[in-house]
């Protein structure tokens, strides 16, 4: 079961490239469907924000650390990230925990809170 997340987010596209980027849009969806359907991610969403000056839309692939660690690593996954740099700003990718792995997490935060004084 996915237990880790890989949030890729963007903001507004860079201007006389919007075509381009729906294009890299389109190719990035695909080969997440494509990596779905193979069993290299368990899921993937895609969400377009209105219009708010910080962030355009984000996709978020699910997975365990071992799929999402394969997916950083494809030549395809890598070669849409360079042409989404390429066409939007403020592209990142960022690491992150779902379903059981936010219980993991919270147990790792709870933990540490432990060993730091509380102020009444």
């Amino acid at each position: 079961m996915a237990d880790r997340v890989l949030f890729i987010s963007w903001s507004t596209p860079v201007r006389g490239r919007e075509e381009r980027g729906l294009e890299v849009f389109s190719e990035a969806v695909g080969l997440y469907g494509r990596m779905q359907q193979e069993g290299r991610i368990e899921a993937f969403d895609v969400v377009l924000l209105d219009p708010n000056g910080e962030m355009a839309g984000y996709i978020r692939l699910e997975g365990t650390a071992a799929q999402l660690a394969q997916a950083r690593d494809d030549d395809e996954f890598r070669r849409v990230l360079v042409d989404a740099g390429l066409v939007v700003d403020d592209l990142r990718v960022v690491d992150g925990w779902c379903n059981e792995g936010v219980v993991q997490q919270l147990s790792l935060y709870q933990e540490g809170l432990s060993r730091v004084p509380q102020r009444a």
